[in-house]
């Protein structure tokens, strides 16, 4: 009876055991799932650029051309899983240009836009790869205006609008690591303006913006396609370290 009482009492704590086990194990499925962590780093983009106007798209006297921008800045990143939320911070110039067409053929006129863009972009990264979506805002600076090889003025800032707003979207592949720790995207990035950079000053006859076009006034929205390319170095995240210890930070 007694050697009975001892096989049954084995065998209720391998039971025990491995129940315990298991639930640690799920546990840790579980805490996976909702893990997060954070990333840092460094970009650049450069592409093709337009500031669109119907209405000098209209006038005899100008055409539009495209003209180059490029930006630097960083990021901060939170992710869960495949997914994640970007914070970046990009210094540049969004810039246009205007070929004049009138019987004196002077230089096209350039049009630079200096500006602090925020980007809050929600990003899926898949199979090596990402897409990436969201809202832009930008914090105008000084809007230089003038001949492709001449001296540019600087505009007065009342004439243009101090927080436009565009739409991002983007998708590229990881070309150097992708465990987290570190990694290098290369990408396409496509911008579109959808509010006016001009203020309501700036589309009086008298002082329109960003040249002296004819007609009525209309809207200068800001177009860009171009490459980014971003270094990523992990910070950390929230997880378990151990099966039945508390979530805490844990330092990549």
């Amino acid at each position: 009876t007694n050697k009975n009482n001892t096989l049954t009492n084995r065998i209720n704590m391998k039971k025990v055991l491995t129940l315990i086990i298991g639930l640690c194990f799920i546990q840790q499925l579980q805490s996976q799932k909702m893990d997060f962590w954070l990333d840092a780093g460094a970009k650049v983009q450069y592409g093709a650029s337009m500031l669109y106007n119907s209405a000098i798209d209209s006038d005899p006297n100008y055409d539009l051309t495209i003209a180059n921008s490029s930006k630097v800045g960083g990021k901060l990143g939170i992710n869960w899983n495949y997914t994640g939320i970007s914070l970046d911070v990009m210094v540049g110039s969004m810039n246009g240009k205007y070929q004049d067409l009138t019987g004196s053929g002077g230089d096209d006129i350039e049009v630079e836009v200096n500006s602090v863009d925020i980007y809050l972009l929600f990003r899926d990264a898949r199979k090596k790869g990402y897409f990436e979506v969201g809202p832009k805002v930008s914090f105008l600076g000084d809007v230089k205006v003038g001949p492709q090889n001449g001296t540019k003025e600087i505009r007065n800032p009342d004439l243009y609008e101090k927080n436009p707003m565009a739409a991002v979207l983007g998708f590229g592949t990881y070309v150097l690591g992708n465990d987290g720790r570190f990694s290098g995207i290369l990408g396409l990035r496509f911008e579109y303006g959808f509010s006016d950079i001009v203020s309501a000053q700036g589309a009086e006859p008298t002082s329109r913006q960003p040249i002296n076009y004819v007609g009525d006034a209309s809207s200068t929205n800001p177009i860009f396609a171009g490459i980014v390319f971003e270094l990523n170095w992990g910070i950390g995240g929230v997880g378990q370290a151990k099966c039945g210890e508390k979530s805490k930070f844990i330092w990549f």
